[in-house]
């Protein structure tokens, strides 16, 4: 598929483009399925119950009852993915990419472009930013006089998931905090029911995705190669050019609802008429903050985006392959937050509770964000979960926060903006972008790996240095 060698990259690029490529090239030879991590998660977390004095019977007790806690939760969030998918594969959309691959005059402002659109779509949905940002590349490829670094230009389109998103409003772990359905019982006493208004709606955190933005773009720009060193996709062997789409005609009478608009617009004025009511009755930040309400409303758009019944259907079964991964590591989670927060040593502390005492032993108001973003790093590239290992962490890192003095609001978003780094070398959640372009993972990390490297003391100084302009408030309780 690519012609392009580990060595002519390497001296094309310099050093941290090798470090990068032998790293990307590592991970792929040794890395498992994400799932493995999971389970290997929950087999490490029963043996440290069972360590700390649990009982075998309580710890499978508790992880069997605990496995489905995050079914509607799980639901939710594979509905995020398909609904940004949807929409993003309509063919009004695919015209609005088409005119947005005309504007760009130079090879490196349509890098900058791509960088832009996929950090500010991921604040609105990461699903919708990374196809709807794959396909934006493939539109200025097919500018052959343009001459754009195909792989410069993927790994811009890859910013949303490793910069943006969980700032933002498909971020999982605000979403669950500001959704008391959602919320495990077990968790909810720790943290409360925490609003949008103070999670991804403080100033903190627009200053936060405001600044990734601006740096992400800059490192786009000025790394995106010239000359002889520019790789378009013809120079890859990629055809950027879209596949024919089948669209057959009806040939039997009881086919031709699936081509009539008449149910589409049916359903979508049904949509429309409830969506005014919810947000006229109520704040439109608690409003939005639902996620039943995001997904409807995203679900409601892709429907109409693609005016007939078969079209919109066959865009879902496109999308679902990329919600494989929530869907079934999602279940774990809960299973392996139950362990963790239900599974006592017999005189009623659990493994939250010790992780939260080690925490907030080493911990204090100033160091803290420091100390759990760069834990929040680490365990995003072992864990990538898309936001569900929130369920693991939030017990023991939102009680160290409250013992310590930390804004929970903030806390929360401590881990979402060092939580997405990560995915910026970790080839799991690049599947579906990747999928779109014909790349593999080796072929856009050397330029992530680089937006890594200056993000990640950003974001963290960054994280450390707002940090006191929170004042710290208990749990509130639905």
């Amino acid at each position: 598929m690519t012609d392009t060698t580990p060595t002519s990259r390497s001296n094309e690029s310099g050093l941290l483009a090798r470090i990068a490529t032998h790293s990307a090239a590592w991970s792929e030879r040794w890395f498992p399925n994400t799932l493995v991590f999971a389970l290997l998660t929950v087999a490490v977390v029963a043996i440290a119950a069972l360590c700390i004095g649990s009982s075998p019977t309580t710890v499978s007790s508790v992880f069997g009852n605990g496995f489905w806690d995050l079914i509607p939760f799980t639901m939710q969030m594979a509905m995020v993915a398909i609904g940004g998918y949807v929409v993003a594969t309509s063919r009004p959309i695919s015209r609005v990419i088409t005119k947005f691959a005309q504007l760009p005059k130079t090879p490196r402002g349509a890098v900058a472009m791509v960088a832009t659109v996929s950090l500010l779509t991921a604040l609105l949905n990461w699903g919708f930013s990374l196809i709807f940002s794959a396909l934006l590349v493939r539109r200025l490829a097919e500018r052959n006089s343009l001459r754009v670094d195909y792989r410069a230009a993927s790994a811009a389109a890859y910013l949303g998931l490793g910069g943006s998103w969980a700032l933002g409003l498909s971020s999982s772990a605000a979403q669950l905090q500001a959704n008391p359905a959602s919320i495990p019982k077990s968790l909810l006493p720790i943290t409360g029911v925490i609003p949008f208004r103070e999670t991804i709606f403080t100033w903190q955190s627009l200053l936060v995705a405001t600044v990734i933005v601006v740096v992400c773009v800059i490192i786009a720009f000025l790394s995106a190669p010239r000359g002889e060193l520019v790789r378009t996709a013809t120079d890859l062997g990629i055809d950027p050019r879209d596949p024919i789409e089948d669209d057959t005609p009806r040939s039997r009478p009881g086919e031709w609802l699936e081509y009539s608009p008449i149910l589409t617009v049916v359903v979508v004025a049904l949509v429309g008429g409830w969506a005014v009511q919810q947000f006229a009755g109520q704040d439109p930040i608690v409003a939005i903050s639902g996620l039943n309400t995001y997904n409807l409303l995203f679900l409601a758009l892709g429907l109409l985006l693609h005016w007939r019944p078969r079209r919109f259907l066959a865009a879902v079964t496109k999308a679902v392959p990329a919600t494989g991964g929530v869907l079934i590591q999602f279940p774990f989670y809960a299973g392996i937050a139950a362990i963790m927060t239900k599974a006592d040593d017999g005189s009623g502390h659990t493994l939250s509770h010790y992780l939260a005492s080690a925490f907030t032993s080493v911990g204090s108001p100033g160091l803290f964000p420091l100390l759990i973003g760069g834990y929040s790093v680490v365990l995003g590239f072992l864990i990538p979960s898309g936001g569900g290992k929130w369920i693991i962490e939030a017990p023991y890192v939102m009680q160290s926060a409250s013992d310590v003095g930390v804004n929970l609001g903030w806390t929360v978003q401590i881990y979402n903006a060092a939580e997405a780094l990560p995915n910026l070398i970790n080839p799991f959640w690049m599947l579906p972008l990747l999928g779109v372009l014909s790349l593999k993972a080796r072929d856009i990390v050397g330029y992530t790996f680089l937006y890594l490297l200056v993000l990640l003391p950003v974001v963290l100084g960054l994280l450390t240095l707002l940090s006191p302009t929170l004042a710290y408030h208990p749990p509130v309780q639905p």
